[in-house]
């Protein structure tokens, strides 16, 4: 397993500069014969604490916070004061501070980034700056990045164009590559495209931090893209690139572009779909049914949903049908209704899931959702829209007509763009339906039953698809690679089928199933050819030696 805070520095700093470097400073770990060999002495506190004493220390800091983002700002500074307490907290209590660091705190901190900026990290990649982008590169605070997280910003989450604050999201996701997947932080880069912003609100805001100019876009926006990402290319050629809430115009555009350039992947697309469809695979185990006689409503028609509905086809044709008859299982809905011709603004990713006319003979209403519900009677139901209140209680009471145990996921984040409370979802369908959702909600107790909501977050996937990428130094993300993904979190729980039981692992339990995840893509990656030398004898050797573990050494 890598040890925490290996460097490839002969020699550490002394004093202050030392407690300034977050990836090295002990605090007040650091013993005697340390303090006095670094130039320590009188900065810190006389008592040696070990890093257990300091769990508890800081977990009691925590705690007495008031509010969530309250809870981020100090998790924030805690990790850029000492990364290893940092992270050994954030795994030690799992369940409480992934939904403060990540979804759905991360959102507020994102809008108000402006507001409670206190430290670099990262690397800003500015449009005015773009002449210097090498430069700004050699500021990255480590020459050994192995993983970049990238987001432009203009899609976060639910609540869309934050400008920089968007940098939120990046250093949140590499927090989750470290604390779920056992990546060396020490590799990790967040990077900001800071092209401008739409978002009138910050424009207008004397104190936001960002380029306050409207976005760029057009041949523009390509040519920077393109300058960054092969000037990321040039100086780190094996680094993995997760592209992250870029808008719809763009993301799924960049990663047909760049996918087979680089080892690259768009986690709003490849990895919601990836969770998303092992979800839906628990849940037919639940139900009981045959996940290939599956049909299929995705609410939401952006470039989330379709990779959703990309993936799940993929899937129904594994299992043996045709791909026609696989896409024909699948009904999308986006601003005008149901996809269907005659519709002027239908997207490239949309067109491959179009309902003919011809196909609607005897259809009974309109489009919509409601609609669209009753006539097809899909034993599957997910939204990713952003739209609070889209599942309304007529609509999951069709589901539950429809079907013994419906599938009904209203994935959107922040919790309050979910399409439906979980409370409600099995209130309406009197316990029947099995729920999944994006942010984290409470159980819920309907007739004496205790319902454990699975949170399909992307969060079970991308840190062990991080983790077995770079374990055996693979050349690219590929579409077996993600169904592998995919079926491992199918099968992560026994006894889903129980009342009340969660379709997915709690937080507690992903670091084992990234470790799974991990064996299974870089299993994938050597028998397609894409890591070099690396022999399917070497990949658990190879997925456990790179497992980072946080824990102080001597210096």
């Amino acid at each position: 397993m890598s040890n925490s805070n290996a460097s490839s520095r002969t020699s550490l700093p002394r004093g202050q500069a030392l407690l300034e470097l977050p990836q090295h400073n002990k605090g007040t770990a650091f013993s005697w014969e340390e303090r006095l060999k670094h130039g320590l002495l009188g900065l810190l506190p006389p008592h040696e604490e070990t890093l257990e004493e300091q769990v508890a220390r800081a977990y009691r800091a925590y705690g007495v916070k008031s509010a969530d983002l309250e809870r981020h700002i100090y998790l924030r500074q805690l990790q850029d004061f000492n990364e290893i307490l940092f992270y050994r907290l954030i795994m030690d209590y799992p369940a409480e501070m992934i939904p403060i660091i990540y979804t759905p705190t991360v959102g507020e901190a994102c809008k108000k980034f402006s507001e409670i900026y206190r430290k670099p990290r990262g690397l800003f990649v500015s449009y005015p700056e773009r002449d210097y982008v090498d430069m700004v590169l050699e500021n990255a605070a480590t020459d050994k990045v192995k993983a970049v997280v990238i987001t432009d910003s203009e899609a976060i989450l639910g609540i869309g164009d934050q400008g920089a604050g968007g940098m939120g999201i990046p250093i949140g996701k590499l927090a989750l590559y470290t604390a779920l997947g056992g990546v060396d932080p020490n590799v990790c880069l967040p990077i900001l495209l800071d092209v401008g912003t739409n978002n009138q609100a910050l424009l207008d805001d004397p104190l936001y931090i960002g380029w306050p100019e409207p976005r760029i876009s057009g041949a523009e926006y390509d040519e920077f893209v393109d300058q960054v990402l092969q000037a990321i290319r040039k100086k780190w050629p094996d680094a993995l690139i997760q592209f992250e809430d870029f808008g719809t115009r763009n993301a799924s555009r960049l990663l047909e572009r760049y996918r087979d350039k680089f080892c690259s992947f768009n986690d709003d697309i490849q990895g919601t779909a990836a969770v998303t469809m092992g979800t839906v695979l628990a849940a037919c185990r639940a139900a009981g049914t045959e996940y290939r006689d599956s049909k299929v409503i995705i609410v939401g028609a952006g470039s989330a949903g379709c990779g959703i509905a990309e993936q799940l086809m993929q899937g129904l044709v594994a299992a043996g049908l045709e791909e026609s008859e696989a896409r024909s299982r699948f009904y999308l809905i986006d601003r005008e209704g149901l996809v269907r011709e005659g519709l002027e603004s239908v997207s490239p990713q949309q067109s491959a899931f179009l309902r003919k006319i011809s196909e609607l003979d005897g259809w009974q209403g309109e489009f919509g959702l409601l609609d669209v519900v009753r006539n097809v009677k899909p034993s599957v139901l997910i939204g990713v829209s952003g739209q609070p209140g889209m599942f309304s209680a007529e609509v999951v009471e069709a589901m539950a007509e429809a079907n013994e145990r419906p599938i009904i996921f209203p994935l959107s984040n922040p919790t309050e763009r979910a399409e439906a409370r979980p409370d409600d979802v099995i209130r309406w369908s009197d316990g029947r339906a099995l729920v999944a959702t994006g942010s984290p909600f409470s159980p819920v107790i309907h007739n004496g039953t205790t319902f454990h909501i699975a949170q399909c977050n992307n969060a079970y996937a991308f840190p062990g698809i991080g983790l077995g990428v770079l374990a055996v130094n693979a050349s690219r993300i590929t579409d077996g690679m993600l169904m592998k993904v995919a079926e491992t979190i199918g099968a992560s729980v026994d006894g889903a089928s129980n009342d009340g039981a969660s379709l997915l692992p709690p937080l507690t339990e992903i670091r084992p199933l990234s470790r799974k995840i991990a064996l299974a893509v870089a299993q994938c990656a050597v028998e397609e050819g894409l890591c070099g030398e690396v022999g399917p004898e070497d990949v658990e050797t190879l997925v456990d030696k790179s497992v980072w573990v946080p824990q102080y050494r001597p210096c």
